[in-house]
């Protein structure tokens, strides 16, 4: 009965939305006929316009310490353009890409072209599949054959004293991501959908399953947790850049068709 309680808590969040009504610079990432979620969740997260915040008054308030969410900090108008679906299809259409289970601390690792991807496997998250039994492309790009495009990306400017940039790229549909786990600091930003994201401090182990998705987190853990025991939360749209300090777990839920890029800073 609970786990028929958590599909119907899931599916209600679900709606179809007519072609009509997609945003007209959606990439060609929806389809004429395409499933969201609604609930973007509550925006717990520090919110900033680039204009207000500067590296300095960033690295002083947040870049050891706490998340932000900061607007207008890149412009990657010409990067976004190159990740139309018809632009990387005709790009990288016959393309071997690597793809990662969506689970914590183990991984298995599967090959396939490109256009079987998104033709065949980008398609909303099945509530009860193990991670272990999802595919997800993030973070394994072959940087020989994606080069090209990486290297029209435009990082988020505020960088952390002695460290490096590394690009992972990645695209995934609705109801997807990864569940919790931690590493260095870094940034996400979103090129066409909305990904939400949560996270708990070092100091703040999230209670879940290694082996369960994010969107069963959300629809079976997340509403019986006590307030002291939420997670900071917001969701992203293009034009936003959310920063994680080093050692905060995070996991992020796709809402939609999302492409999606982080830079970690290591």
């Amino acid at each position: 009965m609970v786990q028929n309680t958590a599909v119907l808590i899931i599916l209600s969040c679900l709606v179809i939305q007519e072609a009509e009504v997609l945003s007209p610079d959606g990439g060609g990432w929806s389809s004429n006929v395409d499933i969201t979620f609604q609930d973007e969740g509550r925006c717990n997260i520090d919110v900033w316009d680039s204009a207000s915040l500067s590296h300095q008054q960033f690295l002083h308030r947040y870049a050891y310490s706490r998340p932000v969410i900061i607007r207008g900090l890149t412009d990657n108008t010409v990067f976004r353009s190159l990740c139309s679906k018809s632009r990387l299809l005709e790009d990288y259409g016959n393309r071997r890409i690597r793809l990662s289970t969506a689970n914590t601390y183990s991984y298995r690792k599967v090959d396939v072209l490109f256009q079987e991807y998104l033709d065949v496997l980008l398609k909303p998250q099945e509530p009860h599949v193990l991670g272990n039994d999802t595919l997800y492309f993030f973070g394994d790009a072959n940087f020989t054959e994606w080069q090209t495009l990486l290297e029209r990306y435009e990082p988020p400017p505020y960088g952390l004293p002695g460290t490096s940039e590394a690009y992972s790229f990645g695209i995934a549909g609705p109801g997807t991501g990864v569940p919790f786990h931690w590493h260095g600091p870094g940034y996400s930003e979103v090129i066409y959908g909305r990904k939400r994201w949560l996270l708990y401090p070092p100091d703040q182990k999230p209670d879940f399953h290694p082996n369960r998705t994010t969107l069963s987190w959300v629809a079976e853990t997340y509403p019986h947790l006590p307030e002291d025991k939420t997670p900071l939360e917001c969701t992203i749209r293009p034009g936003e850049v959310l920063y994680f300090p080093d050692g905060w777990w995070h996991a992020t839920l796709n809402l939609e068709n999302s492409v999606f890029i982080s830079t970690f800073l290591s």
